[in-house]
């Protein structure tokens, strides 16, 4: 495809008159020169500094379309939304939340858009893929690109087919983003979406104006305590972040007693899609102080004055961290990093951990299962229900299993197809995928543990499997080097919302409804 190669100044120009910047940011200039140059990238830049710019800004000057992969409706939500209001008007999502009269007219009119968001499942919705190879695409973006690796192989195995998809749209040039990604990350990001010639624009990912803090507790108690004591001393905009629903909505419920002066709300992925999105939309505009919040939260979520990250539960790993801390401080001011560690912490991610992935018993009977059918295909509903309950496994288990049997053609669409050869080595090869994937996880949970027991710069310790050296902190590092909470004197903004009405006023206000 013809593409124009805009100079520096007429980018410059581009950023200033369409997106109201006078200039760009670290990383910004470099991978937009690439993406006009035809240039497969890989960008890392850290959290809160304009990774959708490098894509916005080409979508709306190159000839074709910009398909945006991203991992989570109120992402894309946000994103719109955003765009809109600068006066970009063609742009739009495919999701869940769409009607079926709006998701149809959107597919009817695709070919009036120029920027396309959209989920890895939904690529794998025929029709919808179908009129996506019709039209010219001229760039294909993955958002949150670190998902590949730390959910393509259990939780969303669609985000492994992206290479396929890709391929079928006429391999245009590729666009991977992520705030973190370890040496090893990058390459499962390369490998998975098979681009050999992947350009790579990696930039210190760690946040100079952010402190980190540990402290050791010896029970749940303490930790609501102690977050009370710290919300009352520090009333900011403010996330904490659980493991479990339950803690979500238990700990919410006690700051709203014991912090009558802040609003708090809880959010996580057992909520309907409009609640999420209604306390996305209050937090984002200042209705709300505190979110009690599982991993569902903040991706993407661009509010710059976010002052305190708590991790009330540890995350299974380091980027899972670095990610979630990144969401604060968006505006370079003075933020914290606050985790709270009891002895045996580690034992909820280990859980996960285990509810992710089946156990080798589990893969053994399974496929002793398939090999006793007398019949060489079966649809794919009657068996797969019958597997889940017998063997009690998880959405994530299945996906799991349902891709390494696609990988080997036993299932191919809505078909089973059952060779007893096929299905002796498959099974083999799940099993040792199976023991590689629980032993990654695990090296990096403890890798986790290993630094909040560290006895070093917290800052140094956490950058280290990341990048070669860290940016020198603007005012805190952390608790082992300088920070104290005595110290720490963010900027307070006084209240003047009225507190929050309840979510079904709140979403009939939205919709127009008399209450």
């Amino acid at each position: 495809m013809h593409r124009n190669k805009p100079d520096q100044m007429k980018l410059l120009s581009i950023l200033k008159n369409k997106f109201g910047y006078e200039g760009f940011r670290e990383g910004q200039l470099d991978i937009i020169k690439d993406i006009f140059h035809g240039q497969s990238v890989l960008g890392i830049l850290p959290t809160g500094t304009g990774k959708s710019l490098c894509y916005q800004l080409p979508a709306f000057s190159l000839e074709g379309i910009t398909i945006v992969v991203s991992p989570l409706v109120s992402l894309m939500v946000d994103q719109v939304k955003q765009l809109k209001a600068r006066g970009f008007k063609r742009v739009t999502a495919i999701n869940s939340l769409l009607d079926h009269n709006q998701r149809d007219y959107i597919l009817r009119h695709l070919h009036d858009y120029k920027l396309i968001y959209c989920s890895p499942e939904m690529l794998q919705n025929p029709y919808f893929f179908h009129r996506l190879k019709s039209l010219s695409v001229s760039l294909f973006v993955v958002d949150e690109a670190h998902c590949i690796s730390q959910w393509g192989h259990e939780f969303r195995t669609d985000y492994l087919k992206l290479k396929d998809r890709i391929k079928e749209l006429g391999n245009p040039a590729v666009l991977a983003l992520s705030a973190t990604a370890t040496p090893q990350v990058q390459e499962d990001i390369q490998y998975f979406l098979d681009i050999p010639d992947l350009k790579k624009r990696i930039y210190p990912m760690d946040r100079p104006n952010i402190a980190f803090a540990i402290e050791h507790v010896t029970h749940w108690q303490e930790k609501v305590g102690r977050i009370v004591q710290v919300l009352k001393q520090n009333p900011v905009p403010t996330m904490i972040y659980f493991s479990s629903r339950n803690w979500c909505e238990k700990v919410s419920e006690t700051l709203n007693q014991e912090l009558p002066d802040s609003r708090v709300a809880y959010y996580h992925g057992g909520m309907s899609s409009e609640d999420r999105l209604l306390i996305q939309q209050q937090f984002m505009n200042h209705q709300l102080d505190v979110i009690c919040c599982t991993s569902a939260f903040g991706m993407g979520v661009d509010k710059q004055d976010i002052r305190l990250v708590i991790h009330f539960h540890l995350p299974t790993q380091l980027e899972s961290f670095i990610q979630e801390v990144g969401r604060a401080g968006r505006d370079g001011k003075e933020s914290v990093s606050l985790a709270l560690y009891t002895e045996g912490d580690e034992q909820i991610p280990l859980r996960l951990i285990e509810q992710e992935l089946p156990t080798e018993r589990q893969v053994e009977q399974i496929f002793g299962d398939l090999l006793k059918i007398n019949s060489t295909s079966l649809p794919l509903k009657d068996i797969k229900e019958e597997l889940i309950a017998k063997y009690e496994l998880t959405e994530t288990q299945w996906n799991f299993l349902k891709y390494q049997l696609e990988q080997q053609k036993i299932i191919t669409g809505e078909q089973f197809h059952l060779e007893a050869d096929v299905l002796e080595n498959t099974c083999q090869r799940t099993l040792s995928l199976l023991r590689e994937r629980a032993a990654i996880k695990i090296k990096k949970l403890y890798q986790f543990i290993d630094w909040i027991k560290s006895t070093g710069c917290r800052r140094k310790d956490l950058y280290r499997p990341f990048q070669e050296s860290y940016q020198q902190p603007v005012y805190h590092c952390c608790d082992h080097c300088d920070f104290s909470f005595s110290k720490w004197n963010p900027p307070i903004q006084h209240q003047i919302e009225e507190r929050v009405e309840g979510w079904e006023v709140e979403l009939r206000k939205l919709f127009h409804q008399e209450a």
